[in-house]
């Protein structure tokens, strides 16, 4: 008998069919996604960086080394360092608290770590004025210590740390509970203390994690406006940062520091996330 039975061929013909149509409709998700993006983040970061250099590299360079705007770039560093130093201290800890121990009150801590990313930074500005401020009875004493909190760094920086709380966390956690206790808890019958487990075990474990938090706190700090804008009374070479400068030079219709400025501060998260990702090891390869 030639072929085989007529069964077996229409489900052949209908098999190729549906991955026919599979691949179709994987192409059809593809170019929604790659159109999203275009409209979404391609074309407007493409406009930026083309008005930025559409008359050369010299009025960018002049524009970056204008005192103010470096000054600026000065500020945002500080902030940012402080930020990730002391999200980097209470993400580790906080993290290590929400996997490896039960207590009351367990899942209240865990909801108000995500608090930051449902209030407005612009509420947490004015939230942060009102507990600081100079007339408030916590910012009045310490004024009275010698210690001004807003319209000054400590503000600003006390304001980026609350708005990129919950990134370390977020990252290291779940890497916490992949691993497991049981490599730790070898450790301690070995005779380990808690800070050298923590060293040789713990860490190097959740150095991935931590470095994605890190990255994320970072860029997070290097473009936060809202809170910032608030906490910093926008003091010229005093309490500006780079995207306070550019917003004001742009409201100023000084374009080119506003886009050289902008451009500037993307490349630098972009750069420190393409690095970090170079850097990391393919997991699909172990």
């Amino acid at each position: 008998m030639a072929g085989g039975p007529p069964s077996v061929g229409r489900r052949g013909a209908a098999g190729a069919a549906g991955a026919a149509g599979g691949r179709r409709s994987r192409l059809g998700l593809r170019i929604v996604a790659l159109a999203y993006l275009a409209m979404l983040l391609v074309i407007p970061v493409g406009l930026v960086i083309w008005r930025t250099f559409e008359n050369g590299v010299g009025p960018v360079l002049d524009a970056l080394s204008d005192p103010s705007v470096v000054h600026a770039f000065k500020i945002t560093g500080i902030v940012a360092l402080w930020t990730v130093v002391l999200n980097t201290v209470f993400g580790v800890g906080v993290a290590i608290l929400l996997v490896r121990h039960r207590f009351p009150g367990r899942r209240v801590l865990s909801a108000l770590i995500d608090l930051p990313l449902a209030v407005s930074p612009v509420v947490v500005g004015l939230a942060l004025i009102l507990v600081y401020g100079k007339f408030a009875p916590v910012g009045g004493w310490l004024e009275g210590q010698g210690i001004q909190m807003i319209y000054a760094l400590p503000g600003m920086v006390l304001a980026t740390v609350f708005v990129s709380l919950p990134l370390v966390v977020r990252e290291v956690a779940p890497v916490l509970e992949e691993i497991g206790i049981e490599q730790e808890q070898a450790a301690w019958t070995l005779g380990a203390g808690r800070m050298q487990t923590f060293r040789r075990i713990t860490l190097p474990s959740i150095r991935w994690a931590l470095a994605y938090g890190v990255v994320l706190t970072l860029a997070r700090a290097l473009g936060e406006y809202g809170a910032v804008a608030v906490v910093s009374g926008r003091l010229v070479d005093k309490t500006q940062t780079v995207t306070l400068i550019v917003d004001e030079r742009f409201q100023n219709f000084d374009q080119t520091t506003a886009y050289a400025a902008s451009v500037a501060l993307a490349a630098v998260a972009i750069v420190i996330l393409i690095v970090i990702n170079l850097l990391r090891p393919d997991e699909r390869a172990s």
